[in-house]
């Protein structure tokens, strides 16, 4: 009669190494788990949401709900079959199931006890006491596996990286030449790899027993076999109990989470648009960013901007009023501003050596040369200005936003080649507080509705 699991410790890693083993498959197996790798990349965003979730209710009850551990626990151990399949182990040929089930007879098995209480003051800093381990993990995991267990992770990510890589790369390059694994190597992958487990385990708030700073290498749990069948009930942490995660209930907490992240992107897209415009309009009600433009030709200018006045006229343009501030960086300076069509923009800048903004960010501009030439004509000769401003110290030019593509046009007056400001360019946005509001209101309905295919896919999967 096979030994039952050791109790001591909470997070049970266990694997048997199937002998004999291909000693060709390892060399395609980064392609045989695509399938999984599919799977996985949406199961860990739905770990990294009932995490977020467990954490809140911890703080509350104390209590991890049953549920969300079964299904967190199931993401860990397919998880851990794939990896042992493939690139952190390569201990079977076996090809993993899709289950977050656990599977009695296949060699790799993860096994979590649910804790009946938690400690709702260790669940804030449980990532700060395990900054320690990180290190470890780190040079064990390296860029791969150890990536894999951290909750913040879309999915998992697979890289030879780390000393479990290197150690699995020999194992495997002895296994194409005589057949045989090493079971020193193997049993030293396995304990490293139990480390990334508990450490991931105990990050992800599944338990509040802290991982202890111990190799314990080999398939085994340290005093015990790999039991014939699965536990149940309260020590099993699995989907062996009544009600259980099933395939639609699954793909109903996938699901729930993808919208919990939309949802999360508007209420944040909302909230910047509502701090915006509550807390960064000037005195005129406009929102500004300003970058300093330099060029050593005669003149700058942008590229065409669609001002748009809305569909059909109907709806206003969402930009509102623009206005454009320039200041030239040498005192005494004297410049010309104007705003006109590209078309006119285009001919009154025919012929002469300017620069063209191609991009701002922040401070960071890119500017390029369209061509060499001459001083422009005298700006305040051509009438093609919507708007002009022209002399020393800050120039600024308003417009009214109506349909075409506009040019803002600055001149140095003296037409001599060198042009330095300090532009500033800002719009009334007036539809800023309906976005905000729009999307504050979406995201906390689709929140309602995130929360609503992930409690009823728990409850019922609690049984």
């Amino acid at each position: 009669m096979t030994e039952r699991i050791t109790e001591s410790h909470p997070v049970r890693v266990l694997g048997r190494l199937d002998t004999p083993l291909s000693r060709w498959l390892w060399l395609v197996k980064w392609l045989l788990v695509l399938p999984h790798l599919l799977v996985l990349a949406l199961l860990w965003i739905a770990f990294v949401v009932l995490t977020v979730v467990a954490f809140v209710a911890i703080l509350v009850t104390a209590r991890y709900p049953r549920g969300l551990f079964d299904f967190n626990v199931g993401v860990l151990r397919w998880t851990w079959r794939v990896q042992y399949y493939a690139y952190s182990a390569l201990g079977t040929d076996r090809y993993p199931p899709f289950t977050l089930a656990d599977v009695p007879d296949y060699p790799a098995r993860l096994e979590i006890d649910y804790p009946e209480r938690l400690s709702r003051g260790l669940v804030l800093v449980k990532w700060l006491l395990a900054l320690p381990h990180y290190l470890v993990v780190g040079l064990f995991a390296g860029g791969g596996m150890g990536v894999v267990w951290w909750p913040d992770q879309d999915g998992p990510t697979w890289t030879w990286g780390g000393l479990i890589g290197v150690l699995v790369l020999i194992a495997a390059v002895v296994l194409l030449f005589t057949g045989d694994y090493p079971k020193p190597v193997y049993n030293f992958v396995l304990g490293m790899d139990r480390w990334v487990i508990r450490v991931g385990a105990y990050v992800g708030l599944l338990t509040d027993r802290y991982p202890p700073f111990r190799l314990d290498m080999g398939g085994g749990e340290p005093g015990a076999e790999l039991p014939d069948t699965p536990r149940t009930g309260a020590g099993s942490g699995g989907p062996g109990r009544p009600g259980g995660w099933t395939g639609g209930r699954v793909v109903s907490v996938i699901v729930g989470a993808l919208v919990a992240f939309a949802a999360l992107g508007l209420l944040a897209a909302g909230g910047v648009a509502l701090w915006a415009d509550r807390a960064e309009r000037d005195t005129d009600g406009y929102l500004t960013t300003a970058s300093t433009l330099t060029t050593g030709s005669y003149a700058l200018s942008t590229e065409p901007v669609r001002l748009d006045s809305g569909i059909g006229g109907w709806v206003g343009s969402g930009l509102g009023d623009v206005r454009v501030r320039v200041t030239p960086t040498e005192p005494g300076s004297s410049v010309f501003l104007g705003v006109t069509s590209a078309g006119d923009a285009a001919r009154y800048l025919r012929g002469t050596g300017h620069a063209v903004v191609r991009d701002v960010t922040g401070e960071r501009v890119v500017t390029e040369v369209v061509r060499p030439g001459g001083p422009p004509a005298p700006p305040e000769s051509a009438d093609i200005w919507l708007e002009s401003s022209a002399g020393e110290g800050t120039r600024t030019v308003e417009t009214t936003v109506s349909d075409g593509d506009r040019v803002f046009v600055v001149v140095d007056q003296d037409r001599e080649p060198g042009v330095s400001v300090r532009a500033e360019v800002g719009a009334t946005v007036p539809a800023l507080p309906w976005v905000a509001g729009v999307a504050l209101a979406s995201g906390a309905v689709l929140i309602g509705l995130a929360a609503l295919l992930i409690g009823v896919a728990a409850r019922r999967a609690s049984g």
